[in-house]
């Protein structure tokens, strides 16, 4: 955990100050009626956001110690609720829906709110908050916190939350979803650096996790740089599967200033020369990368060659080499659709390097099928042109019907748009999928008519 910047520090000092010395406090100390507090919360939880949302973007290994400072008596329980929410979402959960480890921070903040003198103010906002935070952790971890409240009507709240229906991993899966969806606009990851390789295991699945979050959302990763490159320098990390993984992500998806970009090419070069097995386990792992989330695109790709030492005769100069010509001229030009077969042919087929290579391609095609618009579907028609000669060379399964899918979703949009069967555009588009989907296996016969039939309503009943 980072110490809070003082220009932050100094900021909440200010709010706090102004919380004490504001006139909804001291009405609400007066006449104890709700609406004080309401017009107090009105008024500064604004202020707490805005200062909450500028170090989270900027400074997001600060946010522990941010709210650590919340929790004090001086805020009057403001902005609880939402830290506690944040808490409750930034634990790893397994397949199962539970938390992989306790969840220490979220434990701390809901302790101060049940010992806060606004305690049956803020209990009516964090109900489903601790319904979710128990569902995902422990009967154990559960009872050993209950167990701590002295107030029996406190304990028996919490003892409350713990709802039966989430017993059932189903309902436990679409609770979190449901009550994810509520923060998806918010931006409330931190993390912490493991600095030994007794917390490797257990730190590391949070931080893959923040990492993530920070790249799918595009945020900036200035802040933590130091932080990444003392994890890659640490001798007790290399050779591990976690100093791999962040090697990996660091090196597809941020951009560095020179000398930052000089040290992970160093860093890269020596682990791909001295690791056994290094290229077949990188391989790998750019596979699970592109089947998660994060978008491995030409600039991903270019980011890690300008890395590489292409001196160095392995698959990785081959590969990258490959890709190099494919995101320079273009996956379509006659030059790149050659320089695949001949590379593709080198290896076997399900092999790792073969199927980056064909996620690759995949994801072009994709992202060019995602864009277009449907006024534009003479582009689909052109671009179709170049789908045999990638079946022919990956004579891959997978890759066919993730083809097929793509091709269909965007036919059906056609249809959609072009309704009068007279006009020349759904001739065009159904003369375009009878000849061409049935030659490349897509549909057959049937399924085209099928397709193209006109479906009749039904009458409403007299």
């Amino acid at each position: 955990m980072k110490e809070l910047a003082k220009n932050y520090s100094d900021r909440l000092d200010e709010i706090a100050e102004g919380i004490q010395a504001s006139e909804e406090l001291a009405s609400y100390l007066e006449e104890e009626e709700e609406e004080f507090y309401q017009s107090m919360r009105d008024r500064f939880e604004p202020q707490i956001k805005d200062l909450y949302a500028e170090v989270s973007h900027d400074h997001p290994l600060q946010l522990f110690a941010f709210e650590n400072i919340l929790v004090e008596d001086r805020f009057e329980g403001l902005f609880l609720p939402r830290i506690l929410g944040y808490a409750v979402l930034r634990g790893v959960i397994n397949s199962n829906y539970k938390y992989l480890r306790p969840q220490n921070h979220f434990k701390k903040i809901l302790m101060a709110v049940c010992n806060s003198s606004n305690y049956d103010l803020i209990r009516k906002r964090i109900g489903q908050t601790i319904q979710m935070g128990f569902a995902l952790s422990s009967d154990i971890w559960i009872t050993n916190l209950t167990n701590q409240i002295v107030n029996k009507k406190i304990r028996y709240f919490l003892q409350g939350q713990k709802l039966p229906r989430y017993r059932d991993v189903r309902d436990r899966a679409v609770g979190h979803k449901r009550y994810l969806n509520q923060f998806q606009n918010e931006n409330y990851m931190t993390t912490e650096f493991p600095s030994s390789k007794s917390e490797l295991k257990v730190l590391f699945p949070s931080l893959r996790s923040f990492i993530h979050y920070r790249v799918l959302k595009d945020l900036p990763h200035t802040s933590y740089i130091s932080e990444i490159k003392s994890f890659l320098d640490n001798p007790e990390f290399v050779g591990t599967d976690e100093h791999l993984e962040m090697l990996a992500l660091y090196s597809h998806f941020f951009d560095l200033e020179k000398e930052d970009q000089a040290h992970l090419a160093a860093v890269l070069n020596r682990c791909r020369k001295e690791q056994e097995g290094f290229v077949d386990q990188w391989l790998a792992l750019i596979l699970k990368i592109r089947n998660s989330k994060l978008v491995v695109d030409a600039e991903a790709d270019k980011r890690v060659t300008m890395l590489l030492d292409f001196k160095v005769d392995d698959d990785l100069t081959r590969y990258y080499t490959l890709l190099e010509e494919i995101h320079g001229k273009g996956y379509t030009h006659e030059d790149a659709v050659e320089a695949t077969k001949v590379f593709y042919g080198q290896y076997e087929g399900l092999s790792d390097i073969n199927e980056c290579l064909r996620k690759t391609i995949s994801s072009y095609i994709g992202r060019f099928m995602y864009n277009i618009e449907v006024t534009d579907y003479s582009e689909y028609f052109e671009l179709s042109k170049i789908f045999p000669a990638y079946m022919r060379i990956f004579s891959n399964q997978q890759f066919n019907q993730d083809l097929k899918e793509m091709c269909m979703a965007y036919v059906k949009k056609l249809l959609k748009r072009y309704t009068d069967k007279r006009g020349k555009d759904y001739q065009d588009i159904k003369k375009f999928v009878s000849t061409n989907f049935i030659d490349l296996g897509f549909l057959k016969e049937k399924e085209v008519v099928e397709l193209f039939k006109t479906r009749r309503k039904r009458k409403k009943p007299a």
